[in-house]
């Protein structure tokens, strides 16, 4: 793990301290994840040899590559993680996204506020919103 991740890392706990908060992220980051590529494989960009390559599967490489340089480790779990949600979220449709969107997002801030009586990372710093599904997923293997 990179020096870079473990700062993130601490910074992102300090908004993550109560039980109650952590539960709430480790279901609705992967549910906004989801939602995400969902929404974004709506957008078709390129036919490339019989598959049409969309927004989700660009999005998730230039993700990937920033996540590489944290940990590689991570970077792959997370990549086939969402390859995998790409495929299985596609029968969502966009509007199946945008509902496991919303219902991810008020999961966060009921563990924010609710529970942790705190704003958001993201609010003081954008980065954690990539930060945060690595983090849960670090949690999640004991890497972190």
């Amino acid at each position: 793990m990179s020096p870079v991740l473990r700062s993130h890392f601490a910074e992102y706990a300090r908004f993550h301290a109560t039980k109650g908060n952590q539960a709430c992220h480790y279901v609705a980051i992967p549910l906004i994840v989801l939602s995400v590529l969902v929404m974004l494989a709506q957008l078709s960009l390129v036919p490339l040899g019989g598959y049409t390559v969309t927004a989700a599967e660009v999005v998730l490489i230039a993700i990937t590559l920033y996540y590489l340089s944290l940990d590689w480790v991570l970077a792959l779990l997370m990549l086939a993680i969402s390859a995998a949600m790409i495929v299985a979220g596609r029968p969502l449709g966009l509007w199946g996204g945008l509902a496991v969107f919303v219902f991810g997002w008020i999961l966060q801030f009921v563990g924010h506020y609710l529970y942790e009586k705190k704003s958001p990372a993201f609010f003081q710093n954008l980065v954690h919103l990539l930060v945060g599904p690595l983090w849960v997923l670090a949690k999640a293997t004991g890497r972190a």
